[in-house]
């Protein structure tokens, strides 16, 4: 059982260097916990790879598909995005100091893995590893 942040998921879908590793990490899990947010990142990650004319049309309805089937399949396991936790990534940057950035949907998703009380969170953006130790997650890649 593993939360893990968009950056950490699209390794499933990617051919990067680190996706090897992430990608048996993710299969190997009984359960992989991710904010509802990685949904629509993970949509933006696939047409971003088509627009930037890295993948082709047939590559992006390719990754769209299979996203698609891991869904349907009960691959992911979505932790709703609601208003208390709105809240809480609100009240997060008035705690933080000014030498952390942070993204109001970084943000997002490492107050989902708190709110469900995950101690670490799979992750390969940088901002988002430093912003996890200053909020008290351990930030893990494969």
């Amino acid at each position: 059982m593993i939360f893990c942040d968009t950056s950490a998921a699209a390794k499933l879908y990617l051919p990067e260097a680190d996706s090897p590793p992430m990608r048996a990490k993710l299969e190997a899990e009984d359960q992989v916990f991710v904010s509802e947010l990685a949904r629509i990142e993970l949509m933006s990650v696939f047409h971003r790879q088509w627009r930037e004319r890295l993948w082709t049309h047939a590559q992006f309805l390719a990754a769209v598909r299979q996203f698609t089937n891991d869904d349907v399949g009960g691959f992911w396991t979505w932790l709703e995005l609601d208003s208390a936790l709105i809240e809480a990534g609100t009240k997060t940057f008035t705690t933080l100091p000014p030498s952390v950035r942070l993204r109001s949907a970084d943000c997002l998703h490492l107050v989902t893995a708190l709110h469900h009380g995950f101690t670490e969170l799979y992750t390969y953006d940088l901002h988002q590893r430093e912003a996890a130790v200053a909020l008290g997650l351990r930030p893990l890649t494969a």
